[in-house]
């Protein structure tokens, strides 16, 4: 019995009823099996002679039962490859009449995602083998769940350089990205009013609610969102580096009103850094944080850097939170995946990450420029100046939408963005343009070029300003 469980390279858990024989029983233990997906299309079954010895019976039995289940197509035998388990038709092409699942789109300008095909594959090798072979041993324990010291560290002097964070590493918590970052803080905070953008994220809003916080919107206008309708919140979630999703910039007046409120009011300013590191036409506007670190708790993510995969995110928080958060983390999971964190430290260090958030950025300008070329000059295209996404007003949502999905194009639209439905609200398409392959992306934007200009020829107009005329330097 030792001999069989290591050697025979896949362990099948059969459970034959043999009440109508062996033969039947182990028919039909297998033919389930296949059935409901416990083996899976392609899975190699053990040898007859290694069968028969854990279920103890006899070989031309097992010889038996095998030839019926390749007879009836459950199962394929080959010389020399052994016998497998056969791919079988869907269970939508066995029962028509189930839905089918949503079409996927020939053109995706979604916003969103960044393009994941230019994931620094060789040079995050480099850096896993590099972190995995000067790693101490303690790396694999269960650590802190502020994070492994190696990327705070490098955080640290990362964020303060090209953000102008102030993140000493005890200040720093690591987390699975910004929506754990968002729920922990509201759990922390008690529940209470949190502030957010209107327009904003719903799916971040769900959040807040899902961890128990009350939300209140606050307006967004062209110079971003407007702290003096902030009321009786305990906290406002801000993205003022490029606002999701009419991409404007939170205004110098604005930031000093923000923190004044926030050290008034004893107030917490949640910062979410979404793409800060995007800007095109000048550089980055520093992160507020770095205005009133006691005040602000900066959040971001290699999400849109790197890639949503990796779910590696950053808090760096006031003293007074860090112990409040580090006890939720611990209660959430413990603590984040640490050999990551390991390889992502050392590729900031290395400067691996500094290039290729460099490479990214001229990538993704060429096609913020491709986008303008394709639009024109149009005033009903905003947040151009920053980010993965352009905000682009149209007169009617759903019939630009309703073509769009014609043509089998998939783009956002500004109207699921709103705290709350209501007539008379601008109206545009949230287009993001991280996302398409380099091959697709110029017949993508021909495409979007032809839904917008619609039956009648016209090009986007602008029914409302959302943000300012946004050109490439007049972003505040």
């Amino acid at each position: 019995m030792n001999d069989f469980w290591s050697g025979v390279g896949v362990d099948l858990h059969l459970e034959p009823d043999s009440g109508d024989g062996r033969r039947a029983g182990l028919e039909r233990a297998l033919r389930d099996a296949v059935r409901d997906g416990r083996l899976a299309p392609g899975t190699r079954l053990p040898a007859t002679r290694r069968l028969t010895a854990e279920l103890g019976i006899s070989r031309g039995t097992a010889k038996a039962a095998y030839d019926q289940l390749v007879a009836e197509g459950y199962l394929t035998a080959r010389q020399g490859s052994g016998t497998r388990v056969a791919e079988l038709p869907s269970v939508r092409d066995e029962q028509p009449n189930v839905p089918a699942r949503a079409r996927v789109p020939r053109f995706d300008l979604r916003p969103g995602s960044p393009d994941v095909g230019t994931f620094p594959a060789a040079a995050w090798l480099r850096a896993l083998r590099r972190a995995i072979a000067t790693a101490p041993s303690l790396a694999y324990d269960y650590g802190d769940p502020r994070g492994r010291i190696e990327l705070r560290t490098a955080l640290s002097g990362s964020l303060g350089r090209a953000r102008g964070v102030i993140a000493p590493p005890e200040r720093i918590v690591i987390t699975s990205g910004y929506v754990q970052g968002l729920a922990l803080l509201t759990r922390v905070l008690d529940g209470g009013e949190i502030a957010m953008e209107d327009p904003g994220l719903p799916f971040h809003r769900e959040v807040v609610r899902h961890n128990g916080g009350t939300v209140v919107p606050v307006p967004v206008d062209a110079r971003g969102a407007r702290p003096e309708r902030l009321g009786d919140s305990r906290a406002v979630v801000v993205t003022p580096a490029h606002q999701y999703p009419t991409g404007v910039t939170l205004h110098p007046e604005r930031r000093r009103a923000l923190t004044d409120w926030a050290r008034a009011r004893g107030g917490l300013i949640v910062e979410d850094d979404y793409d800060g590191e995007f800007r095109y036409d000048r550089q980055p506007v520093g992160a507020l944080q770095g205005m009133a670190p006691g005040q602000v708790v900066y959040l971001g993510t290699a999400s849109k850097t790197l890639g949503p995969a990796l779910r590696l995110g950053w808090m760096v928080l006031p003293p007074h939170l860090v112990d409040a958060v580090a006890d939720a983390k611990l209660h959430s999971d413990h603590h984040t995946e640490s050999i990551g964190q390991l390889a992502l430290a050392e590729l900031i260090d290395s400067h691996a990450y500094d290039r290729h958030v460099r490479a990214c950025r001229l990538r993704y300008r060429r096609r913020r420029d491709q986008l303008l070329d394709q639009l024109g000059t149009q005033r009903g295209v905003r947040g151009i100046a920053a980010g993965l996404h352009a905000l682009v007003e149209v007169d009617d949502e759903a019939e630009v939408l309703a073509r769009a999905q014609a043509e089998g194009l998939a783009v956002g639209c500004l109207g699921e963005h709103w705290h709350a439905p209501g007539d008379g609200r601008p109206q545009g398409l949230v287009v993001g343009y991280g996302t398409p392959r380099e091959r697709v992306y110029p017949e993508a934007l021909e495409v979007l070029g032809k839904v917008l200009r619609g039956a009648g020829g016209q090009g986007p107009r602008c029914a409302g300003r959302v943000g300012p005329s946004e050109g490439p330097s007049q972003d505040p």
